[in-house]
């Protein structure tokens, strides 16, 4: 995992945690409450250390046990959740409203900062992650807004969890109290005075009066872009979506590409490979959970990110209804250990005969000790399949499957013994009419006006792109 050292914006000068804090505390505007489920005071403490906290804090508490917790906020599925903190971000906020807008709402902007962690315990069996959000108003009598995060807590200690804890939740208050007009500056100094090795942040929602204008989906993207996360993900509606909660106790099937844009066979790829996946022994009759995924190698290809080229990608997937997954994982062994930490069932990555091809290219290993082999071994290592689809020679007609693919004479004997172990799967499923569909011979012919793309695409993915010329699309 890249290790970076946040704080380091070029334009704003770093603030330490105690600096961030007790401005906050000498802001004569801000007054809320503090509440912490599972790991302790870890946040509000700073605000009380640095301070004059009189001046901002409502109150603080921690209703520890599930029984006063459930009394307070209600019942929820789990302790560790979005509806769990949702849940005591609504009932502190408005607490604070009914009971002091009266005598102070004209010249106070209120706030709730919650949080629900599971930190260590004490035999390290548990996953380590927790919610953590602050619904505010950004000036007095404003309508409200709010931010929601989702982190994953990477130091070995409980200790030094509950440590970095305080200090992004200290971050979180910052930003939303003094940045929230540079939503992209406060997304960038979430980890300020921590590394991505102790900390990873894997989902922000920004909603409410504050952020109308806001598009979560570049969040998301930010989110990977600076490091704070590996992986970030959003369904077809825009949502923002927790990955392993997503993914809880489904089956993952995953197809990558450019998706510029998303045609006909790459829709055929993943019904054919949905049709043989869910076929599996150990798969069938269980939820199986298709995604889209766009390596940040793929949106970085021709230099910087171009933004409006990263939704249009995301609005054609949308319009097949799928979510996306935005990854730092350019390597599929590093992208399965990822996929293998949200889910105890069954793993599957659809792909065309081409790419198999890349998959065995030893050049990508060279950093591994054990080169191609190690690769595969942590690839293969939890019963995950690869399901090859063909290629069409456009001068033969040919096709190209796993059966009969070509690989480097020196690693064929090892990709023939992959495939005759079950591990590569190949499709025959699937339609011969998609076959001579390819995305860069699309994306050519809607830049050249002719309209025979459009035959190419879901019928969706045609209306998006021309509503929005996408593509550089311009109508006839």
């Amino acid at each position: 995992m890249q290790m970076r050292l946040r704080g380091q914006h070029p334009t704003v000068e770093s603030l330490s945690t105690r600096q961030k804090a007790l401005e906050v505390n000498l802001d004569q505007r801000r007054y809320g409450t503090f509440a912490e489920i599972g790991a302790g005071q870890e946040v509000v403490r700073w605000f009380f250390r640095v301070g004059g906290a009189s001046g901002t804090i409502a109150k603080s508490m921690s209703a520890y046990d599930m029984k006063v917790s459930d009394a307070i906020y209600g019942r929820a599925s789990r302790y560790v959740c979005r509806e769990r903190l949702e849940s005591m971000l609504d009932y502190e906020h408005k607490l604070n409203i009914d009971r002091l807008r009266e005598s102070r709402g004209d010249t106070t902007a209120f706030f709730a900062f919650a949080d629900t962690v599971s930190a260590r315990n004490y035999h390290g069996t548990n996953h380590c992650h927790g919610w953590m959000g602050i619904k505010f108003q950004a000036h007095p009598r404003d309508d409200d807004s709010q931010i929601i995060i989702h982190v994953r807590m990477l130091d070995d200690d409980a200790a030094l969890q509950q440590e970095a804890l305080g200090i992004v939740g200290v971050n979180l208050v910052y930003g939303a109290t003094m940045l929230n007009h540079e939503p992209e500056l406060l997304v960038d100094s979430l980890l300020d005075g921590l590394t991505t090795s102790r900390i990873e942040i894997d989902m922000i929602e920004f909603s409410g009066i504050g952020f109308r204008h806001v598009d979560n989906r570049l969040m998301s993207l930010k989110l990977v872009e600076l490091g704070l996360s590996g992986a970030a993900m959003f369904a077809a509606n825009g949502e923002v979506l927790q990955p392993s909660e997503y993914f809880y106790r489904k089956a993952i099937l995953v197809e990558r590409g450019s998706f510029r844009p998303v045609c006909n066979v790459n829709l055929d790829m993943l019904r054919s490979a949905n049709e043989k996946f869910s076929a599996q022994p150990n798969v069938k009759g269980k939820e199986i959970a298709p995604v889209m995924e766009i390596t940040m190698n793929n949106l970085k290809a021709e230099g910087q990110i171009d933004l409006r080229d990263f939704l249009a990608r995301a609005d054609v997937i949308a319009a097949c209804g799928m979510p996306v997954l935005i990854s730092d994982y350019f390597q599929y062994y590093r992208l399965a250990a990822y996929l293998n930490g949200l889910t105890k069932e069954s793993i599957a990555i659809v792909m065309g005969a081409a790419s198999m091809k890349d998959l065995f290219d030893e050049q990508y290993y060279t950093g591994l000790q054990g080169g191609v082999l190690e690769s595969f071994g942590r690839l293969f290592k939890n019963d995950l399949k690869v399901f090859c689809y063909p290629l069409q020679n456009q001068q033969t007609g040919e096709l190209e499957t796993s059966d009969n693919l070509e690989i480097k004479p020196e690693i064929q004997q090892l990709y023939n013994y992959l495939r005759d172990r079950g591990d590569i799967v190949a499709l025959d499923n699937y339609d011969p009419n998609s076959l001579g569909i390819f995305s860069r011979d699309v994306l050519k012919r809607i830049r050249n006006g002719d309209e025979t793309w459009q035959s190419m695409v879901p019928p969706a993915v045609a209306e998006v792109i021309k509503s929005k010329s996408y593509f550089e699309y311009e109508p006839s």
